[in-house]
């Protein structure tokens, strides 16, 4: 599977040069920056934090770019219909 980029205006090169930014560099960032927040405090449950944290605009951006349709996010999603309701009743999506 090839990784999801994000294309990004480099606000440091005078030209104004895009480059690619993968979601997991994205990721990896702000767990980084999770941890060092901690101030040497144990993390809990990151794991399930981190999907929620995702998760939930995932759905939302699906949704509204296959204008609400359920079939079709699902599909786009990867995941049956039935998941996808119950993952939106998990997140209070309507």
């Amino acid at each position: 599977m090839e990784a999801f980029k994000l294309k990004l205006n480099s606000i440091e090169s005078e030209d104004q040069k895009t480059m690619d930014i993968t979601l997991s560099t994205h990721v990896k960032h702000a767990v980084e920056l999770y941890f060092a927040q901690l101030n040497g405090h144990s993390a809990a449950n990151l794991y399930a934090m981190v999907l929620s944290e995702v998760e939930k605009p995932l759905l939302e951006t699906t949704l509204q770019q296959t204008g609400f349709n359920q079939t079709k996010a699902a599909k786009a999603l990867g995941l049956s219909r039935s998941t996808l309701r119950k993952k939106l009743e998990q997140y209070n999506i309507s």
